[in-house]
C-alpha cells in the first residue's frame, strides 16, 4: 500500500493509491453507526478511476499490446478520461476521449490540459448515450491507425486494480474489522474487485452496490439520468451476471442532497455518485445499527460546482427549488426519496 506521507513517489503514477480513510461523525444523526469513507479524490487525477486507468495501460504495455505510436481511445463520463489522459501523457501516448453531453465541462478541460482530444457524442443511440459512445469508439478504432481500446467495461484489469489497491488498503488499515462496504456502480469494476478480495480473505463483510434510478444494471429499467459516473444505460460486459449482498438505487436528487449534506455537515466536497453512496448508508441505517460501515467516495465535488452545487442547475434539471433543496439537506430523515433497496 502506498504511504504518500512517508515516501517520495517515483513519478505521478506512483502516487496513485494510498488514499486516506476519514471517519464522518456528523453525516448521520445517530452515534451507533461508525461511518468511515475512502477518500479517492486524493488520487493525483482526482478520482478512483486513476487506479484502473493506470492498471489497464501498464498491463497493456507489459504485454506489448501498445507502444509509443499507439493512440488510446476510450468512452467515459469524465473521471476515467482524466485518469487515462494522465497515464497517456506520462507515457507519451496519444489519447482520444469519447464523451456525451452529461460530462462535466471542467473534466473535459482537464483532459485537454493533459493532452487528450475530446470526441463529443451529441445524440443517444436508441435512447442511450453509453451505446452511442461505444459505437463512436468502435468507429474510431476502425479508422485510426495503431489504435487501442482499453475498454473499461470489459477489461478485467479494471476490477483487479481495486482488488490489489482500494479494498486491500481499506482491509489492511482496519485490520479487516468492518461490517459493511458501500460502493457506487457503473462498470461495476470497483464493486467487483472489492467483493472478490473480501471473499478471498474470508471476511464477513456485506457489500452494498449503489446504482442509479434509471440504470439497467442488475435488471433495472432504463430511464433519464443526470449524474455521470453512476449506473448505466447499457449493461457493460463486466456487469453481466454480477450480484452483491444488497442493492440500493438512488435518484439524481438524492445524490445532490447527499453532496450538499456532506458539505454542510462534514465540510467535504464530494462528487455526485459519492452523495448517492452516503445517502444509501442513511437509508439503511436502521439495518446496520451498531456496525462499522465503510463507503468508497469516488471523486471530489470540485468537479460538480456547475451542476450538483448549482441551485439553478438543480432547479432546471431536477425540478427542485432552492427552498425545497435546503429543507431536504437540513432534514434528519432519509425517507423522502423514492428508491429501491434489495
Amino acid at each position: 500500500m502506498n504511504q504518500l506521507s512517508s515516501r517520495v513517489c517515483n513519478g505521478v503514477l506512483d502516487a496513485i493509491g494510498g488514499t486516506p480513510l476519514v471517519r464522518l461523525n456528523r453525516f448521520l444523526d445517530r452515534p451507533d453507526i461508525e461511518l468511515i469513507v475512502k477518500w479517492e479524490a486524493a488520487n493525483p487525477g482526482g478520482s478512483a478511476k486513476d487506479r484502473p486507468a493506470a492498471k489497464m495501460l501498464s498491463e497493456a504495455l507489459k504485454r506489448g499490446e501498445i507502444g509509443p505510436e499507439t493512440t488510446i481511445v476510450e468512452s467515459t463520463s469524465g473521471n476515467m478520461g482524466i485518469g487515462l489522459a494522465q497515464v497517456c501523457r506520462y507515457h507519451g501516448l496519444k489519447f482520444i476521449c469519447v464523451v456525451d453531453p452529461r460530462a462535466q465541462k471542467q473534466n473535459l478541460s482537464i483532459i485537454e490540459a493533459l493532452g487528450g482530444t475530446i470526441e463529443l457524442v451529441t445524440q443517444p443511440l436508441k435512447g442511450d448515450f453509453l451505446a452511442a459512445r461505444i459505437a463512436k469508439v468502435c468507429e474510431l478504432i476502425e479508422t485510426t491507425p495503431n489504435s487501442y481500446w482499453p475498454n473499461q467495461y470489459a477489461n478485467t484489469d479494471n476490477p483487479r486494480s481495486h482488488f490489489k489497491g482500494t479494498i486491500r488498503e481499506i482491509d489492511e488499515t482496519l485490520n479487516g474489522e468492518f461490517d459493511v462496504l458501500f460502493v457506487a456502480t457503473s462498470s461495476t469494476g470497483t464493486a467487483q474487485g472489492c467483493r472478490d478480495f473480501l471473499k478471498s480473505r474470508g471476511r464477513d463483510v456485506q457489500v452494498v452496490a449503489v446504482d442509479s434510478v434509471g440504470s439497467v444494471l442488475f435488471g433495472g429499467s432504463s430511464g433519464p439520468r443526470k449524474i455521470p459516473g453512476l449506473g448505466a444505460g447499457k449493461e457493460p460486459r463486466l456487469a453481466a451476471g454480477q450480484s452483491f449482498d444488497h442493492l440500493v438505487r438512488v435518484s439524481d436528487l438524492e445524490c445532490v442532497v447527499g453532496c450538499r449534506r456532506a458539505a454542510q455537515r462534514e465540510a467535504m466536497l464530494i462528487g455526485g455518485s459519492a452523495g448517492g453512496v452516503l445517502m444509501s448508508v442513511g437509508r439503511m441505517q436502521e439495518q446496520f445499527a451498531g456496525k462499522r460501515c465503510v463507503a468508497v467516495l469516488h471523486d471530489s465535488g470540485t468537479r460538480y460546482l456547475e451542476t450538483v452545487f448549482s441551485d439553478e442547475w438543480v432547479s432546471e434539471s431536477l425540478g427542485c427549488t432552492s427552498e425545497e433543496l435546503n429543507y431536504l439537506v437540513g432534514s434528519s430523515s432519509f425517507e423522502f426519496f423514492e428508491g429501491v433497496s434489495a
